[in-house]
């Protein structure tokens, strides 16, 4: 796996292998799907201290699939603020990422890369202690990925478990979609009354938010608005 510190905030940049080296990239100002990791594409447990407890969710595999049968290019964005704190190193990172982008791709799903940030602003490490433009919600990790594969991220989706990867669809100009799977429920019933901001979507899982995002894309304009509340 390739890793790459970019620019002055030093995001990092893992690229999962190809499964078809011969694809082109995607087109100048394509939209994309951007994925959180953990809580979205594989079950929440806390800080992944140890690659044993990297479980990709079941239906993880089929919604990286459908998109990728609806070309649009699915990039991972992680926060790895564990890194900072001193409880695994980087190395466990991409170890994590390349077992995520393996298992997925025996499956034929694909994912173009991984961006991941491992700083924190009051981290104990004095190498990773900062206040960074790669650190979600900021979106430097998007930003940079935009620059590397020539995406619109004003027509491009956030998915993720937190409400800070709302925001962070928010402050990129993407649209946003909150899962219910790791803290994402939680967040919700516990959290929404004091968000500033509801999130664009609402979906059960990975898959369930795949087939809203396909679903809204293929309707006709005057029928593509997006709800922010599930029906009770």
């Amino acid at each position: 796996m390739n890793i790459q510190s970019k620019r002055r905030t030093k995001t990092r940049k893992s690229k999962p292998p190809r499964t078809d080296a011969s694809r082109p990239l995607p087109s100048k100002g394509a939209p994309a799907v951007f994925l959180d990791r953990d809580g979205t594409i594989c079950e929440e447990v806390g800080y992944v201290n140890h690659i044993d407890r990297i479980h990709v969710y079941p239906w993880a595999a089929e919604a990286i699939r459908k998109l990728n049968q609806a070309e649009l290019p699915v990039i991972v964005v992680t926060n790895q603020s564990g890194v900072a704190r001193g409880l695994f190193s980087e190395d466990l990172v991409k170890q994590a990422n390349l077992k995520i982008a393996m298992e997925l791709a025996a499956q034929d799903a694909r994912l173009e890369a991984f961006y991941y940030c491992p700083h924190h602003p009051t981290a104990p490490l004095k190498e990773y202690r900062k206040e960074c433009r790669c650190r979600k919600p900021a979106t430097g990790m998007m930003e940079e990925a935009a620059r590397r594969f020539g995406l619109n991220l004003k027509s491009s989706f956030v998915v993720g478990d937190s409400y800070r990867d709302a925001q962070l669809a928010f402050n990129s100009g993407a649209k946003s979609v909150l899962v219910m799977t790791g803290y994402g429920k939680g967040e919700y019933e516990h959290r929404r009354k004091s968000w500033p901001r509801m999130p664009d979507m609402l979906a059960e899982n990975l898959l369930d938010a795949v087939e809203k995002i396909l679903d809204g894309r293929a309707r006709p304009a005057s029928h593509s608005r997006i709800r922010t509340k599930r029906k009770r």
